[in-house]
């Protein structure tokens, strides 16, 4: 895979406090967005951005890799490191240093406890300012590194539910199967699964965040799988419902068909220019003629990367509107209590004219 440049990154955010005209600093503390304006992927650090330069401070645990992970990633930024006891008093004076008038946080990564401690304690007298998505905007569009190992985490899930999928049988509980698949992954170079993955049978299909549990997997019910690998920090998405034998219940085969529609309609709305509450809208629409508007109960998909949910939003309060680059889960479902539910997902990246698939697994048909 082509190495991760992360120098324009910085740049952006560079060029907006330039443009700002609140704040000439910005502290990330975020250690995802640290990860993607630096390549660092150390469990501590705060990263502080002011026109031209950005300065990392983390611990002596750090060190070498820091300056190994910056250098590798063309990051042009300097690293500080200080002893886990002495982090406060380091950040602080790379931030005295860089001498800001206002000094940026990321809101939604500030608890308000740490908020006071920066007020009266990091930074005594510097005001402190929030910020909303200034490095969660940039990370919305994928460039081609990014989408190689977005592609290569998907075909890993795909690959790893082909090898698994025969050893599915009556007399599996839902949690031997998941173990198989999370094996798999990693077997195949994942580093491991992108969230607890979901094994739902029966009834428990009816529960769109299931945890798979003892339950043993019988024929001619749903089976609800939903799991996804991580390449070098990037996620995928996955969902499949399939089955033992032949699905007897006519509710759920009609679930079945209305599901597969509808995903099918979201993922051909997918494209540059349209709101992604108009995607939700595409897949909802299928769902409600079908009379079960009630039992899709959640939105139709989310932004995939570093993060496994992260922005955009594709729901139908959904503020967004799609742009190449973007990537997106289309994942409509029917859940019926007591009976069974059935969900079909895809993670798709948005082209110039459309979107392109990153999963390659069939749907499955009652």
């Amino acid at each position: 895979m082509s190495a991760l440049v992360v120098s324009p990154r910085l740049e952006g955010i560079w060029a907006k406090l330039d443009e700002s005209r609140e704040i000439d600093a910005l502290l990330v503390t975020s250690l995802t967005n640290i990860r993607y304006l630096t390549g660092f992927t150390g469990s501590a650090g705060m990263l502080l951005l002011h026109p031209g330069h950005a300065v990392l401070v983390t611990d002596g645990r750090y060190d070498t890799q820091a300056e190994e992970q910056l250098a590798a990633a063309r990051a042009r930024a300097s690293v500080e490191v200080a002893t886990a006891a002495g982090q406060r008093e380091a950040v602080a004076e790379v931030v005295t240093a860089a001498r800001p008038a206002v000094l940026g946080l990321e809101a939604a990564h500030v608890s308000w406890a740490r908020q006071r401690s920066f007020e009266a304690e990091w930074f005594p007298g510097l005001p402190l300012v929030p910020t909303v998505g200034w490095v969660e905007e940039m990370r919305m569009v994928k460039d081609a590194a990014e989408l190689e190992r977005l592609q290569a985490a998907a075909a890993i899930a795909d690959s790893a539910l082909a090898t698994m999928r025969p050893r599915l049988g009556e007399g599996m509980t839902e949690a031997e199967f998941g173990r198989l698949l999370d094996f798999e992954m990693r077997s195949l170079g994942a580093s491991g699964p992108s969230f607890e993955t979901i094994v739902a049978s029966g009834p428990n299909a009816a529960k769109p965040h299931h945890r798979p549990g003892n339950r043993v997997m019988r024929s001619g019910e749903p089976i609800v799988l939903d799991f996804g690998a991580v390449v070098d920090g990037y996620c995928s998405d996955m969902t499949r419902t399939v089955w033992l034998g032949r699905i007897a219940d006519t509710d759920l085969r009609r679930a079945v068909q209305v599901v597969t529609e509808s995903q099918a309609a979201g993922v051909a709305a997918v494209r540059p220019g349209i709101s992604a509450a108009e995607v939700d809208r595409a897949c909802r629409s299928v769902i409600e003629s079908a009379g079960w508007s009630d039992r899709f109960v959640h939105g139709t998909g989310h932004g995939v990367g570093l993060d496994i949910h992260e922005a955009p939003s594709v729901s139908a309060t959904s503020t967004d509107t799609l742009a190449p680059g973007h990537v997106v889960t289309v994942e409509p479902g029917v859940y019926l209590p007591g009976l069974g539910g059935i969900r079909i997902e895809d993670t798709v990246v948005v082209t110039e004219y459309g979107c392109r698939p990153l999963n390659t697994t069939v749907k499955d048909r009652p």
